[in-house]
């Protein structure tokens, strides 16, 4: 959305310095002062003052260059994951999202799932645990460990998951089909 405002904020002001300068050669220059009155004494500028056009922000240049390289993933994550009991989830798989991609079992479902919780409000703590101190049920289910390391949506992440108490199994399930479902 800013990409798109700063550009039609550079194409206004090329429209504008280029019209301009036709306007003043054409010896026509639209004036609202007074024809007449007391007021009519006052002279209008010979021609419009010379716009210098801004630099292109930096975020603008060569997005249109048609190049062949590929746009860096914002999200890059290795996931590792130990003793889940489920066949084929065990692991060390990369997850790539934008373009999706890697070696994850579910690459596009994941990245899917990533995608929708950080739209939310409760994106911001997708991969923090639970605060210290934090009431968690004294549910035990079992002996899954996940690590989780990379860039999320351009944030650095390193965390842990397991399924030692009802935070982290919640903690699990909430990052499901990113880890397996062992529910």
């Amino acid at each position: 959305m800013l990409r798109r405002l700063a550009l039609t904020a550079v194409v206004t002001l090329t429209a504008v310095s280029a019209i301009a300068p036709a306007a003043s050669a054409s010896g026509q220059v639209p004036s609202a002062l007074p024809t007449s009155g007391p007021l009519s004494a006052a002279q209008p500028a010979p021609g419009p003052l010379p716009v210098p056009l801004p630099a292109l922000p930096s975020f603008l240049k060569g997005g249109g260059s048609g190049g062949s390289e590929k746009p860096a993933a914002r999200t890059r994550l290795i996931v590792t994951v130990e003793r889940s009991g489920v066949a084929g989830a065990d692991g060390t798989f990369e997850l790539t999202c934008g373009p999706t991609g890697g070696t994850h079992p579910e690459p596009q479902a994941a990245c899917d799932r990533l995608a929708e919780v950080g739209a939310t409000r409760a994106g911001r703590d997708l991969f923090r645990a639970a605060p210290e101190g934090t009431m968690c049920t004294m549910i035990y289910g079992g002996d899954a460990y996940a690590r989780i390391v990379g860039t999320w949506e351009g944030r650095r992440v390193d965390t842990t998951v397991t399924r030692g108490d009802g935070c982290e199994i919640a903690r699990w399930n909430n990052l499901v089909p990113v880890l397996p479902d062992l529910r």
